[in-house]
């Protein structure tokens, strides 16, 4: 589910999670705790975020969502929030290092970053094509790392696009061939990991903490609803043939 490699306090965790490392229960809660755990820990002065082959995140496990049935959505719900919350807040710089597709969680998940690096691949939040809307944080977490001009746009439109169109938009901050992407990802953790921890974590909770308390819109009854599972097997079914 996460392999986990520590070298010279550059802590790197690569989703490892089924072929697309599909945003499920388990793995919202791993991987949150894995950040969490590392927080306070000295021998930690940096984290990267990886994935594994040609995708680094498809998003939420959309199959498992709409079969797993009793509170599976409501646990799942709370659990991304949870995750995405450790990754935005946690005080020691993020970078992630985007090996591949990294759609709506996915993207999510990059945009928590501090500094976002991508090699191949489309990004992008195609929620409303699914059909379903924005939990509150992750939405803020578009608004936060989505040039405003772009915003509307993106999330209108559902676009995924690729890295260099992406670092044209500043949706990342660099575009590099696949065998550069974790040279270069160590080469940021290793200057950002250098600036005194105490000073990073309090000027990255300056600059985020406006973001982390979102307006409070319930969308479980939403993601729960027949209509919207019947919605969401559409959309697999136009883009990946299953239902």
């Amino acid at each position: 589910m996460l392999e986990r490699d520590i070298r010279e306090g550059i802590l790197t965790l690569r989703l490892a999670h089924g072929k697309a490392s599909a945003m499920d229960l388990e793995l919202c809660e791993s991987l949150r705790t894995e950040v969490q755990s590392v927080a306070g820990r000295d021998d930690v002065r940096a984290i990267i975020l990886t994935g594994t082959g040609s995708i680094f995140s498809a998003g939420v496990d959309l199959p498992r969502l709409v079969a797993a049935g009793g509170d599976y959505i409501p646990r799942f719900l709370r659990a991304l929030d949870d995750l995405i919350r450790a990754l935005f807040g946690v005080p020691k710089p993020l970078i992630a290092a985007v090996n591949g597709h990294a759609i709506a969680g996915g993207a999510i998940m990059a945009f928590a970053a501090d500094y976002r690096l991508m090699s191949s691949g489309r990004i992008g939040v195609p929620e409303l094509l699914v059909g379903v809307p924005f939990p509150p944080l992750p939405l803020a977490l578009v608004r936060f790392a989505v040039p405003p001009q772009h915003v509307q746009s993106m999330v209108y439109l559902g676009k995924t696009i690729e890295a260099p169109v992406a670092r044209e938009m500043g949706i990342i901050d660099e575009a590099v061939e696949p065998d550069q992407l974790m040279p270069r990802a160590n080469a940021i953790a290793t200057q950002l990991g250098a600036i005194p921890r105490e000073a990073f974590a309090m000027v990255k909770r300056q600059i985020r903490e406006p973001f982390l308390h979102p307006t409070e819109v319930d969308v479980i009854p939403f993601w729960s609803q027949p209509e919207t599972h019947q919605r969401i097997r559409q959309y697999l079914e136009r883009t990946i043939g299953k239902r």
